[in-house]
């Protein structure tokens, strides 16, 4: 047993709606590796997704809801961006390209030591994927 501290589990959660929310779903699996968790819905409607990444935390998704409809939660498609840290961001960078996605900058170095690439999803979503974890937390 170890008297390392372990950090607590990620208790944030970002959201987004998408037009295909199935499809939204299955490229996010296939070009950046999340992990489809739970999908409840009928048909063609994503009512509430959790797609879990490999180094903690996730994203939760639905279908956009018609805009006529009374929405608690009116997220526009296309509208969310997010970073993700990963190990590897060259070997995803790869992954994405084959499975289609859009790259908006290819891997570079930053000034502050990470290791980058972004790119957007079909629904116009983009996503920064690097190695910066993060400043640590002060007392």
């Amino acid at each position: 047993m170890s008297d390392a501290l372990e950090p607590p589990a990620p208790q944030v959660w970002p959201s987004l709606r998408a037009r295909d929310a199935r499809e939204l779903i299955r490229f996010l699996v296939a070009a950046f590796g999340f992990e489809e968790t739970v999908v409840y819905g009928e048909g063609d409607r994503v009512d509430h997704a959790q797609l879990c990444w490999p180094l903690g935390g996730g994203i939760m998704l639905g279908s956009a809801r018609p805009e006529d409809a009374e929405d608690e939660w009116p997220l526009r498609p296309g509208t969310f961006g997010a970073y993700v840290v990963t190990d590897d961001p060259d070997g995803l960078h790869a992954r994405a390209l084959a499975a289609g996605a859009e790259i908006t900058s290819p891997p570079h170095d930053t000034d502050y030591g990470s290791r980058d690439f972004a790119a957007r999803d079909p629904e116009g979503n983009r996503w920064s994927f690097g190695t910066y974890r993060g400043e640590p937390r002060r007392g």
